[in-house]
């Protein structure tokens, strides 16, 4: 066949593609019209689709809906409301015109927050904030920066913990190396507190990073925030809801097959146990095993999490969760590499494992009991207790000394590596709304309690075989030379043993002026700490924090913030000698502007701020095994936030930091002041673009496209004030296919196969050492919901 007649056949298959794509225009029709709550308030956030078709849309700002390219005929659109019964109208669609349908939900709106927070149907944006943060008000409203990353947008990158990217989809936030298992994430200049359910759970190495198999969504919260939560620094949190059950008879099973031999299967179910349906449940569970880019290492886990949520009346409830996780690694620390003349000196596959070392083991299992009981129409009271129980045995490797002609011989020393930690918190709060004249109040007030002991065993040491780092020999280690380490004690006995605990007392009153335009936030908080170890004693301190906001609505979808809040929260362990540490002072000054544009179809988030720390532990530059306190450490920066459907189809998560954080005082080092924080990247930007098709013949493709670029990096934990990492950029994308309740998605990671990495510099034996990430990789999920 010649190339006249190749032309003309791909010019009539062409042309019958875009006729068949022009005909399904034209036998289609528009559905469009207001959802409003049973007090007359737009139902803004909530799902709309078409019944048997992938055509979904949210309900903007006004609770305004429109569906587009709906097939002519009778349809039945279908309004989703988790925990209700689903509105389903009839309606009949005429080819080439507009259906216009309004609908009035049974439920108030502030019912409907609640609906919208677990149904999550957006992958990008949401107006609203989990009931675990406490306040009562939207996110345009409240005088913070606070960002969500939702389960949905995470499924679509394909993040299965905290340790694989969820921070790219938020301004500033950035992971850096990392112990298999915690998330050492950073934030406006220091490393922020992990919180779940709106507990701190953080201890000095813990806890184990949630999967993201049994996460609703994660809650980042920028600047002191411990009057709403727990105790928190002054940097911010972020504050990881698990999954609740929904009051919907629905499933989800996910299996997920990879690049360095990763299995992984997830299954949610979530539904009603009583005919009466007020005993509902939710079971999340996953499995996986998973390698690594490196020889010997990988990650196994798996986790199981149920809850119950039993309804006494329409107004009380009593949920029971229950979390357990189990992680297995190859020995902590063979992640790194080391070498005495640079990073990346060695291929990013470089191990000091080998491939019969114990696996170390973690579990981490909790216990949380809520009850939830509505006093009248404007007041709610809430209890919840949790008990987390967090274990980890096995063995750290960190290198005593490289030597040798050619700076090749690595002296590998072994520690053990032990953890026991229990951790008590109970938490008592009351929101309410009020009005005095013509002044609205939203006031919150409860109580915060918290205990935390921790057992360490990490002295007991031993050398191994030498490694030649630049022509490795592995297999020299055998069961005659492998050390043994003497567990016959109890950990609670031969373990040096940590306390923290605090209570507070907070309390919180949103003024409402101008019908609710202008708006005062007063809190304060009162905290007492207490630390107790073996080589300091006991440790108490109290103190006030205040906290003053004011936001101003310019219109419905436009407001403006400014805030001066602090912190006080404590510092885990002691120093070389002994000593427990002060606790962590802040004062953080905030600007904000926040816009929903298009009536909520994308928004934005700026924020200028300025924090003062006080008490602040860095590394001794004399014994790297132990902290200081640095004196104290100033950051300031700005923040924009962009996410949402800026154009048909096409989702953005856009977010850009200048971070400036510096040491103004350092009795400890004098010679620091000035320099660059630890941890931090002066520039941050990223960007995650995700096209979607809903008509025509490629109906249910989707395109996704990202990147994470860092600049200026400073190691988190070094001691030598001129190292810095080079710039950091990673390209990443992915391609899903979805018909009706199938879902095909595959992603390729670091696609220009960068060699990236994240590290430090020890001055104490003159070692750069870093954790790389693997080249280019792909993970091919298929998901089937019933």
């Amino acid at each position: 066949m010649n190339k006249q007649n190749y032309r003309t056949k791909y010019l009539l298959v062409f042309a019958v593609f875009l006729i068949s794509i022009a005909t399904s225009f034209a036998q289609s029709g528009t559905i469009k019209g207001t959802i409003q709550t049973s007090d007359d308030k737009a139902a803004e956030g909530v799902s709309v689709s078409v019944k048997g078709t992938n055509k979904t849309t949210i309900a903007d700002n006004n609770g305004v809906y429109e569906i587009k390219n709906v097939p002519a005929g009778t349809q039945t659109l279908v309004v989703t409301l988790v925990g209700y019964d689903d509105i389903k109208e009839e309606v009949t669609i005429t080819a080439g015109e507009v259906t216009t349908t309004d609908l009035k939900l049974t439920l108030s709106n502030t019912e409907l927050n609640q609906v919208v927070v677990l149904s999550n149907k957006s992958a990008s944006k949401t107006n609203r904030i989990s009931s675990s943060l406490r306040l009562q008000s939207p996110i345009i409203e409240i005088p913070q920066n606070i960002q969500v990353v939702t389960a949905k947008l995470m499924q679509d990158q394909q993040i299965f913990d905290m340790l694989e990217g969820a921070t790219r989809n938020v301004s500033g936030v950035t992971r850096v190396e990392h112990w298999d298992n915690y998330a050492n994430i950073f934030m406006r200049g220091s490393r922020v507190n992990p919180f779940r359910n709106g507990m701190n759970v953080s201890t000095t190495w813990g806890p184990l990073t949630e999967d993201m198999s049994m996460v609703e969504r994660i809650e980042f919260v920028k600047g002191p925030a411990g009057f709403m939560l727990s105790n928190g620094n002054a940097s911010g949190l972020y504050n990881v809801v698990t999954k609740k059950p929904s009051g919907r008879n629905k499933g989800e099973a996910t299996l997920t097959l990879g690049s360095f031999d990763l299995y992984r299967a997830a299954l949610d179910f979530d539904g009603k146990l009583s005919k009466d349906g007020k005993l509902l449940y939710r079971i999340n569970v996953m499995g996986q095993a998973k390698g690594s880019h490196r020889q010997f290492d990988y990650n196994n886990r798996y986790s199981i999490a149920p809850v119950l949520k039993y309804l006494f009346d329409d107004n009380t409830s009593l949920t029971l969760e229950y979390t357990h996780q189990f992680s297995q690694v190859n020995m902590i620390g063979t992640n790194y590499a080391f070498s005495k003349k640079g990073y990346a000196d060695l291929p990013r596959d470089f191990t000091t494992g080998e491939g019969n070392f114990d696996p170390t083991n973690m579990n981490d299992r909790s216990l949380l009991l809520i009850l939830d009981h509505k006093i009248n129409d404007n007041w709610k009271f809430t209890g919840q207790g949790a008990y987390f129980h967090y274990t980890q045995q096995g063995m750290s490797m960190w290198p005593d000394a490289i030597t040798g002609p050619d700076e090749n011989i690595m002296t590998r020393r072994v520690y053990i590596s032990e953890d026991y930690a229990v951790a008590k918190t109970g938490q008592f709060y009351v929101n309410g709304e009020e009005k005095t004249g013509s002044v609205n109040h939203k006031i919150l007030a409860g109580i915060d309690l918290s205990d935390k002991i921790n057992y360490y065993d990490w002295n007991q040491s031993a050398l191994l075989t030498d490694l030649d780092i630049y022509n490795p020999v592995y297999g020299t280690m055998n069961a005659s030379n492998m050390p043994v380490f003497d567990t016959s004690v109890d950990i609670k006995v031969r373990g040096v043993q940590y306390k923290n605990a605090y209570n507070a007392f907070y309390v919180q009153d949103e003024l409402g002026f101008l019908d609710n335009t202008l708006r005062l936030t007063l809190a304060g908080r009162y905290t007492t700490l207490k630390t107790a170890n073996v080589y300091s004693g006991e440790f108490k301190d109290s103190k006030f924090t205040p906290r003053l906001g004011l936001s101003w609505s310019i219109n419905k979808n436009t407001s403006v913030y400014a805030l001066r809040d602090e912190s006080f929260n404590e510092n885990y362990g002691t120093d070389s000698s002994g000593k427990s540490f002060d606790p962590q002072t802040g004062t953080n000054y905030e600007l904000g502007f926040k816009r929903d544009w298009m009536n909520g179809k994308w928004n934005s988030t700026f924020a200028l701020y300025q924090i003062v720390n006080n008490n602040v532990l860095t590394p001794d530059p004399n014994n790297m095994q132990f902290s200081i306190q640095s004196g104290q450490q100033k950051v300031k920066g700005f923040e924009a936030d962009i996410r949402g459907e800026i154009l048909k189809n096409l989702d953005v998560v856009i977010n850009y930091a200048f971070t400036e954080g510096k040491i103004t005082k350092d009795e400890s080092n004098p010679a620091s002041v000035g320099s660059q924080l630890s941890g931090t990247s002066k520039h941050v930007q990223n960007t995650w673009l995700n096209y979607k098709i809903d008509n025509g013949a490629l109906n249910g493709i989707g395109f996704s496209l990202g990147y994470q670029y860092q600049v200026d990096r400073k190691p988190w934990f070094a001691s030598n004030d001129e190292t810095q990492l080079p710039d950091y950029f990673r390209l990443d994308g992915g391609l899903t296919y979805t018909k009706n309740k199938m879902t095909y998605n595959i992603l390729v990671n670091n696609i220009l196969d960068k060699y990236l990495f994240s590290g430090g510099y020890y001055t104490s034996n003159q070692t750069y050492y870093w954790q790389s990430e693997p080249g280019t990789n792909v993970r091919f999920s298929v998901s089937y919901k019933f």
